[in-house]
């Protein structure tokens, strides 16, 4: 029963309902994100701008509702000046005209809303538009006492601890007949009913601001989804890589020539680069196991052969020897190679090319019989590594004797311009085909053509590449089948200076 309880339980879960550690999960996953992040800062500084703004919003807002009120109070306080003015030019001036006066003036002028015109004459409350008055503007209130006891134009304003009045703003022009003062006319505001409205639209901005800024978060979250998907991908291919050691994937192509473009396309490229060194590293394994195999291989056969006959095991250790001295041979060449990566590979000294060339010379001219030919047109100063230098052009030389006969020419040469020398070994040889000048630098290659075997195993020109590039030079290649090749090395008179290189 109980197994069939927990299977049905795992059915319900694996049809749609939300795992309680799965959903925990996810949760953390998604709070881990770098966009989750970055859009959670984003919408934090939002909402304080936001914040920040609508107190700002809302000063600024009450602040020009005060300067209109004002200015329509005062509007309407310069047209009854300008009416009361020309009523005191009248030649008869009297209480009952007085009166008239404000009659007419109350019933053709309309104040704004939240306005109000009050009128007192001698002491007592008279008339106002509207007729219909609020508390503090009643006849009995203390403010209007006050008002009818000012002799001057006043402007004032005055709380009224009522937040459905608020504050009362008002402008006061006495009333004067035959010179003595017999009344006051106000123009007053109730400034509650604005302030409302200018609160009910700082809420609305209040509102509008935090709906934003949530709609902003969402598209920007799935914007930022979208342009991150580059980002995405590259972490999705370098777990692929470690996961599967596939070194194939690759990933697409993100458009146009952002950050995120350039990030893939780099990324692409060091793939690409790893790729090739993972492949080179492994052939070179292939390779070299191959090359070791073959002394081995032939050190233990004759080994096991080897008969008690003493001439017989003369020649067997003399094979042995031999061998061995090839795999030593070999042994020395791949440890030249990975020093070559090194900064201290060279020792750098100043050499004499003319001197340096005379040298190398004497020493080829031993390597095979051959139609030997020095050019040495350089008496430049070199700055270079003597040794290897000189290990590159007898290794040159050498492979210029495996692929010539008796009656073929190897000439040496140098020549100088004013930054750079020309070393160059050439013969008139077999030659190296297209296909295979593309190849015989790389370690263990060898021209297809060749007509012998040579004794080495392949390293000897990517030793010379080596040797050349550590002198921050290069090598080039021009050949001909059954015209012979020329190799030549332009090494600077003075290589840059380089970082050295990581061990």
């Amino acid at each position: 029963m109980r197994q069939v309880t927990e299977a049905l339980e795992g059915k319900i879960w694996d049809e749609g309902k939300t795992d309680p550690m799965n959903q925990k999960s996810w949760w953390h996953t998604f709070l881990r994100q770098t966009r989750t992040r970055i859009l959670f800062l984003y919408l934090l500084l939002m909402l304080l701008i936001a914040g920040a703004a609508i107190p700002v919003f809302q000063w600024l807002l009450l602040s020009n509702v005060e300067t209109r009120v004002r200015a329509d109070l005062n509007e309407e306080m310069e047209d009854f000046r300008e009416d009361y003015l020309a009523w005191e030019e009248a030649p008869q001036q009297s209480i009952a005209s007085l009166k008239s006066f404000i009659d007419e003036f109350l019933a053709e002028e309309l104040p704004e809303d939240d306005n109000f015109f009050i009128t007192i004459v001698n002491g007592q409350f008279y008339k106002s538009n509207p007729a219909v008055l609020i508390d503090p503007f009643q006849p009995d209130s203390g403010l209007v006492s006050r008002w009818s006891s000012l002799t001057q134009p006043t402007d004032g304003e005055q709380e009224t601890g009522n937040p459905r009045i608020g504050k009362i703003i008002y402008l006061v022009q006495p009333l004067t007949v035959d010179g003595r003062i017999q009344g006051v006319f106000v123009a007053a505001h109730a400034s509650a009913g604005e302030l409302n409205e200018a609160l009910a639209g700082v809420y609305i901005f209040a509102g509008v601001a935090i709906a934003v800024v949530l709609i902003a978060f969402i598209l920007a979250w799935l914007a930022t989804g979208y342009v991150l998907t580059p980002i995405r991908k590259l972490s999705t291919t370098a777990r692929a890589i470690v996961s599967e050691s596939d070194l194939n994937q690759r990933i697409p192509k993100v458009g146009g020539s952002g950050e995120l473009a350039e990030l893939a396309e780099v990324f692409n490229e060091m793939m690409g680069r790893i790729q090739t060194a993972f492949e080179s590293q492994r052939n070179f394994i292939n390779d070299a196991g191959h090359e070791l195999r073959t002394p081995i291989t032939i050190i233990r056969g004759h080994l096991e052969l080897m008969g008690n006959d003493p001439e017989e095991q003369q020649e067997t250790l003399a094979i042995v020897d031999d061998e061995l001295d090839r795999m030593n041979r070999f042994v020395n060449d791949l440890i030249l190679l990975a020093k070559s990566e090194r900064s201290d590979f060279l020792q750098a000294e100043i050499i004499t090319t003319s001197d340096f060339m005379e040298e190398i010379y004497a020493k080829v001219k031993t390597l095979a019989d051959r139609k030997w030919h020095l050019v040495n047109r350089c008496s430049e100063k070199l700055v270079g590594d003597r040794q290897r230098l000189t290990g590159a052009l007898l290794n040159l030389a050498l492979n210029a004797t495996q692929h010539t006969q008796s009656t073929d020419l190897i000439e040496l040469g140098a020549v100088c311009d004013q930054q750079t020398v020309h070393f160059w070994v050439r013969d008139t040889g077999s030659g190296i085909s297209q296909e295979d000048q593309q190849r015989i630098f790389n370690r263990f290659a060898r021209a297809a053509n060749s007509y012998r075997r040579s004794e080495g195993v392949g390293l000897g020109l990517a030793i010379v590449k080596a040797i050349t590039e550590a002198h921050s030079g290069k090598i080039e290649l021009t050949s001909q089948i059954g015209a012979g090749s020329t190799f030549t090395l332009l090494i600077p008179l003075e290589p840059p200076i380089k970082s050295p290189k990581p061990l």
